[in-house]
């Protein structure tokens, strides 16, 4: 059997020659219109980054900030439905692998076999919901381990020792560590305690470990990526998008594949 998409993208990031970090733009499917969404998968991929994070717009999107809230809502009011948002992968058939991030109930009004089963034809290799704590549903969690995408979790700066075993424990392909409490959104600065959550969770799993939340500009995705496997950018990259365009969306993300492979 061939390695899992996410596991040999790891892989190549940790060869002998060179070891670097991941850079993982995220994008909401469907802002700020279908066809710019389409197109903006395809730049971004071709910009430099080594997966593609795709959210599933979601009416109730908890975990996010207000400029991921509003390309959430963009894209509802522009019919973007998780089926659409699918066909739009299958589309674009990217060289890197995909990661869709939504909420539980958009998994559930689809059907979690239906939603897996379709998100691996579609090109899907990973999935990452934000309200769905590891032990939450068993049922759903035997369900995409035994698919073809892998289980990525979540794993809050504050999360307890007790917590983190179980975590890990059903996690697989990465860890997505947040570097701070809230919602998404650019920040000023990385959290001056990063290093010492990152420390505790590389302690607890081998998994690669990705840092999201609150890294927008090249400095901040340079010093996150001199502690951790993956720098995951979301809301300045769609704010780019949103407000400038393609091209905006494309040389910030060729910036941020600089400073993540900066020595």
């Amino acid at each position: 059997m061939s390695e899992h998409p996410i596991a040999e993208r790891w892989r190549s990031l940790r060869g002998d020659a060179v070891r670097r970090a991941a850079l993982i733009p995220y994008l909401t499917a469907g802002f700020p219109t279908p066809a710019l969404s389409l197109e903006a998968l395809r730049v971004v991929a071709d910009a430099g980054a080594d997966f593609v994070e795709v959210g599933i717009p979601f009416s109730d999107p908890l975990a996010d900030g207000p400029t991921i809230q509003r390309s959430t809502q963009a894209a509802l009011d522009q019919g973007m439905t998780a089926a659409r948002v699918l066909e739009q992968i299958h589309r674009a058939a990217l060289a890197v692998p995909v990661i869709v991030m939504t909420y539980l109930n958009p998994v559930l009004a689809f059907g979690v076999d239906r939603f897996v089963r379709d998100a691996a034809a579609a090109g899907v290799s990973g999935l990452l919901l934000t309200d769905f704590p590891a032990g939450a549903d068993p049922e759903i969690e035997a369900l995409v381990a035994s698919s073809p995408l892998v289980w990525i979790r979540l794993i809050a700066p504050t999360t307890s020792p007790e917590r983190l075993t179980r975590a890990v424990r059903g996690a697989s392909g990465f860890l997505y560590l947040i570097s701070r409490l809230g919602v998404t959104g650019a920040r000023d600065q990385v959290p001056a305690d990063l290093a010492q959550h990152v420390a505790r969770v590389r302690a607890a799993s081998p998994l690669p470990l990705a840092v999201g939340f609150g890294i927008g500009t090249p400095a901040q995705a340079r010093a996150t990526a001199a502690l951790a496997d993956g720098v995951v950018v979301g809301s300045a990259i769609v704010e780019a998008l949103g407000q400038d365009g393609l091209g905006a969306a494309e040389r910030l993300v060729r910036e941020l594949a600089a400073a993540v492979r900066a020595p």
